[in-house]
């Protein structure tokens, strides 16, 4: 009995994981609010009453592609906030880790880019929730330096909604450069590399 439900729970993880890729694929071309649920079925070869087993709505369905877009974002943190060795070499480091990210994941940053501030209220909002929390992970990365030994928490939480932001930025900047010349990727580079740069000097110098 075990084996079969764990089985079915396998197929069910499976056909959840086809509507997010059908959903993402398909909103590379549009908004959230302009997907139809039949569209999403038809893609993943479903009847239309086999989402309800999944999602309530394409809201809801939205809402779980905000988990897996930004959760694939985490593993930048460490690197764009880091405290250890040289101060250009993380800078460098951390664009070229961010312009990596957008390489793999584009279609994930074109859907936070278009649904940040988009027209389904309830996946503005797990977006902002998400970014919140990623906020106070930053936060935390950064009261780790002991140049921040005499911050407030309003200064550092603000200081780590700046890093969030840059990163989107930054984020968006690339993913409008997966087809250009390498001479514009890397004007957006040097670009980034100096807006990052900004946020450290101003973070260095900020009790001065």
């Amino acid at each position: 009995m075990s084996h079969t439900l764990g089985i079915r729970q396998a197929q069910k993880q499976k056909t959840r994981q086809a509507f997010l890729e059908a959903a993402l694929a398909l909103l590379e071309e549009q908004s959230l609010s302009s997907l139809g649920l039949r569209e999403v079925t038809r893609a993943v070869g479903v009847a239309p009453t086999a989402f309800y087993r999944h999602f309530r709505s394409t809201a809801d369905l939205g809402v779980a592609l905000v988990d897996e877009a930004l959760g694939s974002l985490h593993p930048m943190v460490r690197t764009t906030v880091s405290t250890t060795g040289d101060s250009s070499e993380r800078i460098v480091g951390a664009v070229e880790l961010i312009a990596r990210h957008v390489e793999a994941f584009p279609a994930h940053v074109r859907f936070i880019a278009r649904e940040r501030h988009g027209g389904v209220q309830p996946v503005r909002e797990a977006i902002r929730d998400q970014l919140a929390r990623f906020a106070q992970e930053v936060k935390a990365e950064l009261a780790k330096d002991p140049q921040a030994a005499d911050w407030s928490d309003d200064d550092l939480l603000m200081l780590a909604h700046l890093y969030v932001d840059q990163m989107l930025i930054t984020a968006s900047l690339f993913l409008e450069t997966l087809e250009a010349s390498p001479e514009e990727r890397a004007r957006v580079t040097r670009l980034a590399t100096r807006q990052l740069r900004l946020i450290s000097i101003g973070r260095a110098h900020w009790q001065d």
